[in-house]
């Protein structure tokens, strides 16, 4: 199948799925109003790969699918391969602001890099490790959107899994047959569930100990099979001109909870099978860090990019971007964006081969710097927005239309700017709103902060692997043995 468009993505979602919101089963997915603005979107993204300006950077010949790919689903095995990635990376998180963290190339990285580790998976047994593969050449073929469900609904975090008051929450296996396994409970957090083609599974955080074994599964299914169910949380998207919500109304990603409910799972799907010490080991054997931040912070960077635009416009529109005080906070936002940059491409300088599989691999600890970063960056900056908006933000407009209603004399001059119209700067204010004010600004501020997970255990993970500290202790010994 050739590289999908967004006609070709929207009609294959009207697929039977079992999707429900605000209580009621949404009959059709693509048409339904909550989800049209984040489907539409995604389908943008999707039509880029065949303009005839973007075909060379959004796609490329993949030896392992022995096709044309979506670039994201490149295993990079040189520098270029990095570079062409990133770019690609930086074009579509630029079409939609970095808004949409959820992109299908995130997941399209994700499971490239399991694939080109299939070795990890083969300690499992081999035929785990060619269904990695098949199912990567399969959804690389098809161009499909995945998403992922990794965590459980937040129980007793004192006790493990198996020993909750109702053991049978958390997703679990209950049964297999010589088919596959069947499964259910409860993963949570599954963004862009509603309007992906694929759920990949795997439960996180790596902390499974014996008595969890039933737990312990990493699989993938189709969005509508059978018992499975998709519950969404309330939308942030208003359905208002994209001039009255410029953000909100186009880049709203539903986040829901996915039901099993005796979800049959063919053996060919299933990865990782009642096995703690290997799901343990996953997520930093499989090296699919070093791959997924790579494009992680490259969003990041995008988004924090139209951030400063914002802050920078806001300044100019009161005539004081000349200000010391102004310039400096400018300053600082301009260094935060810059500091994430740096990362990706400093782990491409720094990037190393694998022997075993012949990748290369970007640098991890240079990208662990914009994961543990990014958390603090992005809401100072979302901060800086309120600071520079003032009480500006709480006298915007309802809808742009007013300015042609009788008052929109009045209210022109009461919001012009110092070299900007009133139209100009209520249209800046509410992209700033949207990114500051909004339901869908405080999601998108909640999941930066959220994004790698507990903060200090990230912090954790960089000091127990950080793998110069050998050199930097080497040399500290050095100078000591010399005095």
């Amino acid at each position: 199948m050739a590289i999908r468009n967004g006609e070709t993505y929207i009609s294959g979602l009207c697929d039977g799925r079992e999707v429900w919101y605000g209580g009621e089963r949404v009959s059709d997915v693509s048409k339904f109003s909550q989800f049209q603005a984040a489907v539409r979107s995604i389908a943008e993204l999707y039509d880029m790969q065949h303009l005839e300006e973007h075909r060379a950077l959004l796609s490329c010949y993949s030896e392992e699918v022995e096709e044309e790919v979506g670039r994201s689903f490149q295993i990079p095995r040189n520098p270029e391969d990095l570079r062409l990635k990133r770019e690609a990376y930086f074009l579509w998180a630029r079409a939609n602001c970095g808004m949409i963290g959820r992109s299908p190339d995130f997941l399209n990285v994700m499971l490239a890099a399991l694939a080109a580790k299939k070795s990890f998976f083969a300690e499992g047994g081999k035929d785990r490790a060619s269904n990695v593969l098949d199912y990567y050449r399969f959804v690389a073929k098809n161009d499909l959107f995945m998403t992922h469900a990794l965590l459980d609904p937040q129980l007793d975090k004192g006790k493990l899994r198996n020993e909750q008051s109702d053991p049978d929450i958390c997703l679990r296996v209950v049964d297999e047959n010589q088919d596959g396994i069947i499964l259910s409970g409860i993963k949570r957090i599954a963004t862009a569930a509603p309007y992906a083609d694929e759920l990949l599974v795997w439960p996180f955080p790596p902390t499974f100990q014996e008595g969890e074994e039933s737990y312990a599964n990493v699989f993938a299914i189709p969005m509508n099979s059978k018992g499975l169910k998709t519950l969404c949380r309330p939308s942030f998207s208003n359905s208002g001109t994209t001039r009255d919500f410029p953000l909100s109304s186009r880049f709203d990603e539903m986040d829901a909870t996915v039901v099993f409910d005796e979800v049959h799972v063919p053996w060919e799907r299933v990865f990782v099978y009642k096995n703690i010490v290997l799901l343990n080991r996953m997520y930093r054997d499989s090296r699919m860090r070093e791959l997924t931040a790579h494009q992680t912070n490259t969003r990041l960077e995008a988004k924090l990019g139209f951030v400063y635009s914002v802050i920078q416009r806001l300044a100019e529109a009161q005539g004081i971007e000349n200000r010391p005080e102004v310039m400096e906070m400018l300053g600082e936002a301009a260094v935060k964006i810059e500091v994430i940059r740096s990362t990706t491409r400093s782990a491409e300088y720094q990037a190393t081969l694998d022997h075993e599989n012949g990748v290369l691999y970007p640098d991890l600890a240079s990208l662990q710097a914009g994961r543990a970063l990014g958390p603090i960056y992005y809401p100072e900056m979302i901060d800086m927005i309120r600071k520079m908006g003032g009480g500006a933000l709480v006298q915007v407009p309802v809808t742009m239309a007013e300015f042609d209603s009788p008052v929109g004399q009045d209210i022109e001059k009461a919001l012009r700017g110092a070299a900007i119209s009133g139209q100009e700067k209520t249209q800046l204010l509410k992209v700033a709103w949207d990114l500051c004010g909004s339901e869908f600004g405080s999601r998108h501020e909640l999941y930066e902060k959220n994004y790698a997970g507990e903060r200090g255990a990230l912090l954790m993970g960089v000091q127990r692997e950080y793998y110069r500290k050998d050199d930097h202790l080497g040399h500290f010994n050095e100078f000591l043995e010399a005095l």
